[in-house]
């Protein structure tokens, strides 16, 4: 061979005696085959083939491998991010004339699909009170295919009886689908629980570093699992294999960094509690949130991430207060080393007690907790003075 044809040829190198803990990172676009016949029957390699690199290398199989082994199912397919997750899942069920039900405490942006694109194109959608239950099948018409869930609630934490929804929309035919990102599937396994689908944002405590975009829907139903793939493959959706290896090593070390953070936040969310007005501190693990019960039933703990409603009063004093933090970053995301503050305008079309204004998003990180603390505790102050702080100067 020549030299151009030598800098493009690689020469076999042999991997005997050669061990690594490390998951390889295989990068590519294109697949090579043996043979044209192979090329020609690509298609006939099934799920777990390999045809171009938009549709998996083994790290991406890898990947995939894992969650579905944590969430106790049959596939998983990997997207570009959490909402990617969600609305993947929608695109796969819903047909113009459809409807899907969804949480008012959802993640915002799923019901602007619904609104903006979704509804354009004949899809219904209708948000319902989360803590509503097996009631839930009042709602079920001919045109739900899909009841989503969301649990804790997006910011606002009501965790939702789950086994009831599931019951009345089997009752229906209807499936059923769960944003697990809260919880993932160390403190909540929703394909255990009856529900179809299980989507996490891998961008949150599986890459657990902040620094990649993810998602994921595990299923134990093959035939959903192929529609997903079909829908996927359809629109081009794919994912990185440098960001798999990266949620393979955050993934690695998700549950002792769950179980610091989620100790911290329930103490820092107990001490709160015992400060500020009752019903002001938003976490599931506190007795007076709404569905804490349901919590209590089907969860083996808590994540990092709670809330704290900002009354009027503290409303003029908290952004200094924010700003002024020393620990605490702000910013949106969370599920990171970093801890991080956000506040949150929350909006509710179908909950009767749902807190107005600002809620103060908190999501633990690695930090001392005693540094942090320093941080919480003017905010938690500004909260519990009941009336606004003068400033003097």
């Amino acid at each position: 061979m020549r030299d151009k044809t030598l800098c493009v040829k690689r020469p076999q190198v042999s991997h005997e005696g050669f061990a690594s803990l490390a998951t390889p990172t295989y990068r590519a676009s294109t697949i090579v085959f043996d043979s044209a016949e192979a090329y020609a029957k690509r298609s006939q390699r099934g799920p777990d083939g390999y045809t171009y690199g938009l549709h998996g290398t083994p790290t991406s199989r890898t990947l995939e491998a894992s969650i579905t082994a944590l969430e106790q199912g049959e596939r998983t397919v990997l997207v570009p991010s959490g909402q990617a997750a969600i609305t993947v899942v929608f695109l796969s069920i819903l047909l113009p004339g459809d409807s899907v039900l969804i949480p008012d405490t959802a993640y915002p942006p799923v019901a602007g699909f619904c609104e903006n694109y979704l509804k354009p194109r004949g899809i219904g959608y209708r948000i319902y009170d989360p803590m509503i239950g097996g009631a839930i099948a009042e709602l079920i018409d001919e045109s739900v295919k899909l009841i989503w869930t969301e649990s804790p609630g997006s910011t606002t934490m009501e965790i939702q009886d789950i086994p009831a929804i599931v019951s009345a929309a089997k009752a229906r035919g209807v499936l059923t689908g769960c944003d697990n990102t809260w919880a993932t599937p160390l403190y909540f396994k929703p394909l255990a629980h009856g529900l179809d689908f299980s989507s996490m944002a891998l961008t949150k405590y599986v890459g657990g570093h902040s620094d990649l975009l993810m998602g994921s829907i595990a299923v134990k139903d093959t035939d959903l699992h192929r529609r997903l793939k079909d829908t996927m493959r359809m629109i081009g959706i794919g994912v990185s294999p440098d960001d798999c290896a990266l949620a393979l090593r955050g993934m690695e070390t998700m549950g002792v960094r769950l179980a610091h953070s989620g100790q911290v936040a329930t103490s820092f969310a107990r001490r709160m509690a015992g400060l500020v007005p009752s019903g002001l501190v938003l976490h599931p693990a506190l007795p007076d949130c709404a569905g804490h019960e349901f919590w209590k039933r089907d969860f083996t703990g808590s994540s990092g991430v709670f809330s704290i409603v900002i009354p009027p009063h503290a409303e003029d004093t908290i952004p200094d207060l924010l700003t002024a933090a020393k620990i605490f970053s702000i910013g949106a995301s969370w599920g990171g080393t970093h801890s991080l503050l956000a506040p949150m305008t929350i909006t509710r079309k179908a909950s009767d007690d749902a807190h107005p204004g600002t809620i103060l998003r908190i999501s633990i990180g690695l930090e001392d907790e005693n540094d942090l603390w320093a941080d919480l505790h003017p905010i938690v102050a500004s909260i519990a003075a009941r009336e606004p702080i003068v400033r003097t100067a």
